[in-house]
């Protein structure tokens, strides 16, 4: 008898659901892959949500990922998470962009008085 495969979009929906203002706009897509092995889910939901579900540095999102990893495990199962959502896409969820290297003190920064 084949195991029963856990319900990821079941799973992923009552955890994502409570950070979105718009919940209706929540889709998720599983794509099971290698004979059953291997599962693929792609979630999406509104751009001005993005920040509650990815969270600060990504926690939520993170949190998000080791839970549907732990169920995947336990099934004898791997899986994939994609998320879109509003822009591109990033896994912090930091819509800024990457600060230059800086090479130089900045040329306003205060002097040290000199002692002589």
């Amino acid at each position: 008898m084949k195991p029963a495969t856990p319900d990821y979009a079941g799973l992923i929906r009552f955890l994502v659901q409570p950070f979105l203002e718009t919940p209706d706009a929540l889709r998720i897509d599983c794509e099971v892959l290698a004979n059953g092995s291997r599962i693929w889910v792609r979630m999406a939901f509104e751009g001005t949500d993005k920040g509650r579900v990815f969270g600060r540095g990504g926690r939520n999102v993170q949190a998000i990922r080791s839970a549907i990893e732990g169920v995947a495990k336990a099934a004898g199962q791997t899986v994939n998470l994609d998320i879109y959502g509003g822009g591109q896409h990033r896994d912090n969820g930091d819509d800024r962009p990457p600060r230059p290297p800086r090479s130089s003190p900045r040329p306003d920064a205060p002097k040290r008085p000199t002692k002589n």
